[in-house]
């Protein structure tokens, strides 16, 4: 069953270029890794401090997997020298899917145009 891994980290201030750097190493690896589907970092609008990676694996299994490689854990220990706080690490399944394009696209393909 395919999952989200959310994981929030509040960076250190002026920590800004480390951590995008680790983060796109990271990213970078695990886009090779088993299972791995998406990602992408968001940054809060209200604490810029505060920020969110989401990524999206086939199973928890393949998630535990990349979570464990000596790659990851290397990375992982870059990442907390930048930290102002430990990262808050969740998987979530999904439950509901809402797809807009998906549905405007479904909807054209039934338009039919008369004369």
């Amino acid at each position: 069953m395919p999952v989200k891994i959310l994981i929030q980290r509040k960076i250190k201030p002026g920590k800004e270029k480390e951590l995008s750097k680790v983060v796109n190493e990271l990213r970078s690896k695990a886009m090779h890794a088993q299972g791995f589907i998406s990602g992408e970092t968001l940054q809060s609008i209200e604490d810029p401090a505060l920020y969110l990676v989401i990524s999206a694996w086939k199973s928890l299994e393949d998630w535990k997997s990349w979570v464990d490689t000596q790659e990851r854990k290397a990375l992982e220990q870059e990442m907390e020298t930048v930290l102002a706080e430990p990262a808050k690490m969740s998987p979530y399944q999904i439950v509901t899917y809402f797809d807009l394009q998906a549905i405007v696209e479904n909807m054209t393909d039934e338009i039919t145009v008369s004369e």
